[in-house]
């Protein structure tokens, strides 16, 4: 097998020592791009084991959907033996994952100082709440008292609705895929310096770099960013509109696809209409926008009005359930459900690259002691 069909970071070695989401999220990104992950768990398991139902042989589906394209063991950092057993992997890797409470790892004299003294190629990503120190560091971070703390509950609901947090571990997420970002550039600068480096993604940051464009407008205006439901905060119609039948999301983002949307559902007129002509003022009018949209509108069949949308090149998408989305054509078509063998199904990699695709080579639980002998390892 040549070095591109391996994948983007063949050689790579993983020692992924984290748990719940955002560690083991970045852990399987790296996995899914090649990279050989070995993940320890402690005697256990990982706590998301139990995060369910639904379960399948004792495991919920909480963790398989995070643990994929890594071989797990389990040790027990708090013995002599475990700590041994764990220094032993670390000489063998490039990249270590964890998210241990700052502190723990030290206590244990297998911290970051300690170790990248021994280790100076390692690239020691830490996944975070808040960091180790400020007003709020060391303290245990969670996605959901993260999106109430960073602001993003506040923008989340109806307008006359209270705060309301998003329905998936997006801080989560996103701080596991900073973590990813991260953990390539310190790889990318090691080859320059042969050094490794420390890599700290924190929900708390991660959270509050989502606030795009609120943030951008409170920088501007100093104007208090309010929830606007389904809408968006500054241009419109970008928003769920009523139909005949099923509604329908609209996305305008200039004044050609608002002509051809008026267009569309037989109001040529209302683009020429002052209080709708620019994008500002449809932002600032959006309320009898909406009213004049949504009365032309309950005219057609939502399915066939978002084909005719999207063939007069106006962006636009039926409001689909979660089981509808992972069953779309497209969605097989972008090989976006990975079956591997003994029932799993997950999400595949969003990341295409032409010459070093993602592959799908353990199914969790894995079992794995040591990395993989490899010829190519970037350390070795």
């Amino acid at each position: 097998m040549n070095q591109a069909s391996k994948g983007a970071l063949a050689g790579i070695r993983v020692l992924d020592i984290s748990r719940i989401l955002g560690g083991p999220y970045c852990g399987q990104i790296l996995g899914d791009h090649g990279a050989d992950v070995l993940k320890i768990e402690p005697p256990q398991g990982d706590d998301t084991r139990t995060w369910g139902p639904p379960f399948r042989e004792g495991v919920a589906s909480y963790y398989q959907g995070l643990n994929r394209n890594k071989r797990v063991q389990h040790l027990d950092f708090s013995t002599e033996e475990g700590r041994g057993a764990l220094l032993a992997l670390v000489a063998e890797a490039d990249v270590l994952i964890e998210n241990f409470k700052t502190g723990t790892m030290e206590r244990w004299g297998i911290g970051y100082e300690e170790l990248s003294k021994r280790f100076p190629r390692l690239v020691w990503c830490r996944v975070s709440g808040f960091g180790a120190d400020g007003p709020l560091g060391a303290l245990p971070g969670y996605d959901a008292a993260v999106q109430a703390m960073t602001g993003i509950m506040s923008i989340n609901g109806e307008a006359d609705g209270g705060p309301l947090r998003v329905g998936l571990p997006v801080v989560d997420m996103v701080t596991g895929l900073n973590a990813v970002i991260g953990v390539l550039l310190a790889l990318q600068e090691r080859n320059r310096s042969g050094r490794g480096q420390f890599v700290e993604a924190a929900l708390y940051d991660s959270g509050l770099s989502l606030l795009h464009p609120h943030a951008a407008n409170w920088f501007m205006d100093g104007t208090e960013p309010r929830r606007t439901g389904n809408a968006h905060p500054n241009i419109y119609p970008y928003d769920a509109l009523a139909t005949g039948t099923d509604p329908v999301f609209v996305a305008v983002g200039n004044d050609r696809q608002f002509a051809s949307l008026c267009r569309c559902i037989g109001l040529p007129e209302l683009a020429e209409d002052p209080l709708f002509r620019t994008a500002g003022a449809r932002s600032v009018n959006r309320g009898q926008l909406k009213q004049r949209l949504e009365a032309a509108m309950a005219a057609f069949d939502g399915r066939t009005l978002v084909d005719q949308l999207m063939a007069a090149g106006v962006p636009a998408a039926p409001v689909l359930p979660v089981d509808a989305a992972l069953q779309h054509p497209h969605t097989l078509h972008r090989e976006m459900v990975v079956e591997m063998p003994g029932g799993y199904r997950g999400i595949g990699a969003p990341v295409k690259l032409s010459r070093t695709p993602a592959s799908y080579r353990h199914a969790p639980l894995t079992p794995g002691d040591a990395f993989v002998p490899s010829e190519d390892s970037a350390q070795h």
